[in-house]
């Protein structure tokens, strides 16, 4: 192979992708059987097999048992909006996104105690073993779950107050900063970082993805003076949501 070259099953797994692509190979249709494969673009068995699983794991195809290899239909990419603070409402983006078009956006949490663990002592700046709160979140949209999202919180700020339950009390769902301010914490800072990984097993088992798929995570940290006052990890399935972010301008 001279500089430059593909590897022979990177061109052919490009050459089916584009057909894919185009439509010459639409939705539901069965992919080339792996001798046709061979024949057709004069290569071996092991070239060949090395092509199917590119497009199995890029999310193209899909392995149904006793049928064959068959082209997945490809979602459109929807938005989820993200916010840097809350807007005046209070809501959440989520929320506020839903309650400002026709969303049938829906969503379910359960908050427990736990202790923090070495990652998340580092996030909020505690001593591993320390009382948190944490929160598990299931957002859906029209039935269909759209994005997880888990939050921790440290007791030592929020314990015994009105606010130590997220989604309960008085200012229940109302968002971080809001809460907060309930017990005179001024949250003046938030980050957020973007990345992308495989899915974990359980994730995509809750977002009815396909094993190996995808999925972006961000990494939220809200701030008080400083002070880490909740981070959390929002996890939405990369071939199906983009995340669309409205920044305030000062």
């Amino acid at each position: 192979m001279t500089f430059g070259e593909q590897p022979a099953y990177l061109r052919v797994a490009g050459d089916l992708r584009k057909k894919i692509v185009d439509g010459s190979l639409p939705p539901h249709t069965r992919l080339p059987s792996q001798a046709r494969i061979r024949e057709e673009y004069g290569v071996s068995d092991t070239v060949a097999l090395e092509a199917r699983k590119v497009l199995m794991a890029e999310g193209l195809v899909e392995g149904r048992s006793g049928s064959g290899t068959y082209v997945r239909e490809q979602p459109v990419p929807r938005r989820i909006a993200r916010s840097g603070y809350r807007p005046a409402s209070g809501a959440t983006p989520f929320r506020q996104e839903q309650a400002e078009g026709e969303g049938r956006g829906t969503w379910e949490s359960r908050s427990v105690q736990a202790e923090a663990s070495v990652a998340i002592a580092e996030r909020l700046d505690i001593r591993v073993g320390d009382r948190v709160m944490c929160t598990k979140y299931v957002f859906r949209e029209a039935g269909e779950p759209i994005m997880l999202s888990t939050s921790w919180e440290p007791l030592a700020v929020t314990g015994r107050t009105p606010v130590m339950l997220p989604e309960e009390g008085p200012l229940g769902g109302m968002g971080v900063v809001e809460r907060m301010a309930a017990i005179d914490v001024v949250v003046d800072n938030v980050t957020e970082e973007v990345g992308a990984r495989p899915g974990l097993a359980e994730e995509l088992l809750a977002l009815g993805g396909v094993p190996g798929h995808v999925v972006l995570v961000v990494h939220r940290t809200y701030y008080a003076s400083g002070r880490p006052v909740e981070t959390a990890d929002v996890v939405i399935p990369a071939d199906r949501y983009q995340v669309a972010y409205h920044l305030p301008v000062k």
